[in-house]
């Protein structure tokens, strides 16, 4: 039996990195701090904008809110340049919507970062109004209030015919908070940290298959 599949956004659907490390350096440039690795901002992605720009700009006094601005205002600008989707997203997107699958999209990202990424690249499409990120004053992963609202916009009721794709902990969490399964993308750049997940996924192309061998394999045992 098909259910909804939750994709993650930032290291599941996308590789963001070159634009928010820009991103948080152009902060820090404003601020007058030096540039930090891409590395290093990366490490501090996943769980949010207060989390994300507490760890990449400690040296900072300013109140989150100040900060925010600023992030903001720069993120706008550069949220696009350098992302790429991971390889075979649109193809196999299409080949889930193909097989009955009902997608979904389930990130801490702002939503004004993540409607203009979607259109640049003319995935919108494939998720309608069943996009939930940060913003818009939804507890974000790990907490179940985001997967359920992105189930209610896709006029869906959870089970456990259902998955929570992504590459963090918050997104591995979220699944087990919520009682679906867990895909972990081993090919984006999250952390596990010990989050227990059903699934590896070493490749976005790899999706459609595995899912569905995943049911076949249970069954047989």
């Amino acid at each position: 039996m098909k259910g909804a599949l939750f994709f993650d956004l930032d290291g599941t659907l996308f590789d963001t990195r070159e634009d928010l490390a820009s991103t948080v350096n152009h902060v820090r440039s404003d601020l007058g701090l030096s540039p930090i690795s891409t590395a290093e901002v990366i490490s501090h992605v996943g769980s949010g904008a207060r989390h994300l720009l507490k760890g990449a700009i400690p040296e900072s006094d300013k109140p989150f809110e100040d900060l925010w601005k600023i992030f903001s205002s720069r993120y706008r600008e550069h949220c696009c340049e350098n992302l790429i989707p991971y390889e075979g997203v649109e193809e196999t997107l299409e080949e889930l919507s193909r097989r009955g699958w009902k997608l979904a999209i389930n990130t801490n990202k702002p939503r004004f970062a993540v409607d203009p990424i979607l259109e640049k690249f003319s995935l919108a499409r494939f998720f309608g109004n069943a996009i939930v990120a940060g913003g818009e004053g939804i507890a974000l992963k790990p907490d179940v209030q985001s997967i359920r609202e992105c189930a209610l916009r896709l006029g869906h009721e959870l089970s456990s015919n259902d998955w929570m794709i992504g590459d963090s902990w918050n997104d591995m969490r979220c699944a087990e908070n919520a009682g679906v399964r867990g895909a972990f993308c081993r090919f984006g750049f999250g952390e596990l940290d010990g989050a227990p997940f059903d699934l590896e996924i070493f490749a976005f192309s790899d999706i459609p298959d595995a899912i569905e061998n995943f049911y076949h394999t249970s069954v047989l045992v």
